[in-house]
């Protein structure tokens, strides 16, 4: 069952992401960070709907981590990269090629791998104070470092450090969720007696805040391939540090379980390359990402300039784009 509600929350969660960048894709730059950036979205009823999509997903995981391993619902989650593609090509009608497809593939195989050859078992233990108290400081702090590196750069950096940003953010309210969820089974007046749920609630805040700030700043798969990708990672190092899960140990095992990781960052490699990642080799100027786009969804535009090409208003790498949802 663990393995069903998470690949559905892996779907829902790549729709949540297109509906809320089409939400917040024509607020200003200069609301990076800041409550205004709220403040349009929730004006905005699509983004509504992903934030009510976003509750769903939160649910479907919260119930398959309850029933599994923090090292395993979190890797197959990263099936929404998949997911995300095939929504980008049938609702939006972009043209994927062989990087959107080879990359998105080759992230996921190589988690696939990463998973299997490890085998994770056990992850029934609860964390000590000590261990809650490390954890936080050094989580909070390397979220605080790519929230500082998403403050320079192009576009695409932009939403990939802060993708990163969200990664480890949402990992750590994975970590707190199943901790909650352990305590519920013991009774809610149980559960009031520990800081995890009221940590749970902050990081809950700060996710949907960051992943609003990598949805604005930059194209959705730079943001996404971020998120999808450091997320399991991160959950994985949780797993086996604080709750006890454990990978297959030997020799064989291990190299096909680095073997994994290596396929997953050159699926990272491949995605990066994407037009529909980086713009028209990494430019940062809006009109030229805009005509990238174009030939990205259709390669004959580059030259015919038909008329009757019609972008969704969730471009991809364009901020504010001027144009309409297919029907």
């Amino acid at each position: 069952m663990s393995y069903l509600l998470a690949t559905v929350a892996g779907f829902v969660n790549a729709l949540t992401s297109v509906l809320q960048r089409i939400g917040v894709e024509s607020a200003p730059s200069s609301s990076t960070l800041r409550l205004s950036l709220m403040a349009h979205a929730i004006r905005r009823g699509i983004w509504l709907i992903g934030f009510a999509l976003m509750l769903v997903e939160f649910a479907l995981q919260a119930v398959a981590l309850r029933f599994g391993q923090l090292s395993v619902v979190q890797p197959i989650l990263t099936t929404e990269l998949l997911f995300l593609m095939l929504i980008l090509g049938a609702w939006f009608r972009y043209h994927l090629g062989w990087r959107e497809w080879v990359g998105s593939a080759t992230i996921v195989l190589g988690l696939a791998v990463f998973f299997l050859a490890g085998d994770p078992s056990g992850g029934h233990l609860l964390p000590d104070t000590h261990q809650w108290t490390v954890a936080s400081v050094v989580l909070v702090a390397v979220i605080a470092g790519f929230v500082v590196a998403a403050l320079h750069g192009p576009r695409w950096w932009r939403a990939a450090s802060f993708g990163a940003a969200t990664a480890v953010t949402a990992a750590y309210s994975a970590a707190l969720t199943k901790a909650t969820t352990t305590y519920i089974t013991q009774g809610w007046g149980h559960v009031l007696t520990h800081a995890q749920p009221y940590l749970l609630a902050a990081t809950g805040i700060g996710t949907v805040f960051l992943i609003q700030n990598a949805l604005h700043a930059g194209p959705i798969t730079a943001s996404r391939t971020t998120m999808v990708t450091l997320n399991p990672l991160v959950s994985i190092g949780l797993g086996l540090l604080l709750f006890g899960d454990r990978l297959r140990g030997g020799v064989g095992w291990s190299v096909l379980q680095v073997s994994g990781l290596a396929v997953l960052v050159l699926g990272i490699v491949v995605l990066a390359r994407s037009p529909l990642v980086a713009g028209a080799g990494g430019t940062d100027d809006p009109g030229e990402l805009l005509a990238t786009a174009r030939r990205a969804r259709d390669p004959r535009s580059a030259t015919a300039g038909s008329p009757s090409l019609v972008l969704p208003a969730s471009l991809p790498g364009d901020q504010g784009a001027a144009g309409e949802l297919p029907a």
